[in-house]
């Protein structure tokens, strides 16, 4: 799918039992699984990595990078100097 390939895949993250997997919600067919020891390690990864971040905390690098640069600069005048 050309939208995957531009923009990176949109993967979701679910837990089954002790599987983790994940697909991606654009519909172009890549996903996969893992397996983990114990359903409370399949369900906290799927947890962790289900998020959706905010806007410009993990933007792409050339479509929002001045939102990026932004971030940056507001980031570095918030911490308190030594």
């Amino acid at each position: 799918m050309l939208r995957c390939t531009l923009l990176g895949h949109r993967h979701r993250f679910h837990a089954h039992g002790a599987t983790l997997r994940w697909q991606c919600e654009r519909g172009c067919g890549d996903g996969g699984s893992k397996d983990y020891l114990t359903e409370r390690e399949a369900a906290m990864f799927a947890a962790a990595f289900d998020r959706r971040d905010q806007l410009g905390e993990r933007a792409p690098l050339i479509g929002l990078f001045p939102l990026r640069l932004a971030r940056l600069v507001r980031d570095h005048t918030r911490q308190p100097t030594r």
